[in-house]
């Protein structure tokens, strides 16, 4: 099934929103650097905010139309909405086991 082709506008509020996302784990990330490093090597990083379904749905397609490209993929989810401080964000991390 083809993804809709997104407007310019709405392209832009996507990237904004994966941009914000990401910076949120970053920050995550440098207050709790063991997480780093229980991840695999060159893993490939999806987003899965669990308050913002459209960027969930469009992240797992962006995953499935372009893959991983063989390497390992991992999860992150989490919800932005609830925290009243970014900085409280815990995100849950999750690596999918090779069948």
């Amino acid at each position: 099934m083809a993804r809709r082709r997104m407007s310019p506008d709405e392209a832009s509020v996507v990237v904004e929103r994966n941009l914000d996302l990401l910076e949120t784990l970053m920050r995550h990330l440098l207050v709790e650097p063991h997480v780093l490093n229980s991840l695999p090597e060159n893993f490939e990083l999806v987003i899965l905010p669990d308050d913002d379904p459209d960027i969930r749905l469009y992240n797992l397609e962006l995953l499935d139309q372009y893959g991983s490209e063989g390497r390992p993929v991992v999860f992150a989810r989490l919800q932005t909405s609830r925290a009243e401080n970014l900085t409280d964000v815990r995100p849950q991390f999750y690596i999918p086991l090779a069948a």
